[in-house]
């Protein structure tokens, strides 16, 4: 079934982290499909109400933001409460805020370690927890994770990120087995290398680390994992959650799409 608007519009869609990069291309395109979206992230006040306003405008749904630091639960909860009073709830949920830091185990600072499960992870599990019971009544619900080929293989030094993710697939499955029988789908995305701030800032660190150009450490940076040679795009990622919230994916339950330019095939 191709998605048009009429089958996301009055629904209401919550993407975290969706100030910039692949949140912001996902909430884009629900806007684009008729869906009222919730926008969460951080950045300064004045571009934050720009962003809001222009997608408001240009899509004619409601668009409102909230400022919650994923990592704290009371936060989630004021969110999730002004998602139930404002728009009567969430029926999509797309949890894609995340952070990384990049360090030996050894050394690793467990504060960095907290904070990366508390906000690739304990997020999610908090904003589905109080996303369920409003998606149950009106037994209709999508929950997108968006993980990444770190939730499938590992790498060094990134530890706190890989078992993040590799427990986000986990929390997938398990929501997708205990909603299985309703009309809730919960399912996971895994990208490799997008052109996000956060990858953009590993080329810089990787440019400035070997002093090497930024093409130099874009190249680099993908034939370490990406055979594919090319970022995968946000708008792709957008395009995918759409084909998830539609009826043709009414039964992938607990299910991994892979969007990776081949890291996973080798």
């Amino acid at each position: 079934m191709v998605i048009t608007e009429q089958t996301l519009k009055n629904k209401t869609s919550l993407v975290t982290g969706s100030t910039s990069g692949i949140g912001l291309a996902i909430a884009e395109e629900l806007a684009r499909q008729g869906s009222h979206v919730i926008l969460n992230g951080f950045g300064e006040a004045g571009p934050i109400e720009s962003l809001r306003s222009k997608l408001e405008e240009k899509y004619n749904v409601k668009v409102v933001y909230h400022p919650a630091d994923m990592s704290k639960a009371p936060e989630i909860s004021s969110l999730m409460e002004m998602a139930d009073k404002e728009l009567s709830g969430v029926d999509i949920l797309i949890n894609n805020a995340g952070i990384q830091y990049v360090s030996p185990v050894d050394d690793f600072p467990p504060e960095k370690w907290d904070a990366i499960l508390a906000i690739n992870l304990s997020s999610a599990f908090h904003t589905i927890r109080l996303a369920l019971p409003g998606m149950r009544k009106k037994n209709w619900g999508r929950i997108v994770n968006i993980a990444s080929a770190h939730g499938l293989v590992a790498s060094a030094n990134k530890s706190a990120y890989v078992a993040a993710k590799h427990g986000i697939l986990g929390l997938t499955k398990t929501v997708a087995l205990e909603t299985a029988t309703t009309g809730i789908t919960c399912n996971a995305i895994c990208p490799g290398w997008v052109l996000t701030p956060l990858v953009e800032k590993q080329i810089a660190d990787l440019a400035n680390r070997e002093k090497i150009s930024h093409a130099q450490a874009k190249e680099k940076l993908l034939r370490e994992k990406q055979p594919s040679l090319e970022f995968v795009k946000s708008e792709h990622i957008a395009q995918t959650v759409l084909f998830l919230c539609g009826e043709a994916a009414g039964q992938i339950r607990g299910g991994t799409i892979n969007m990776d330019g081949g890291w996973l095939a080798q």
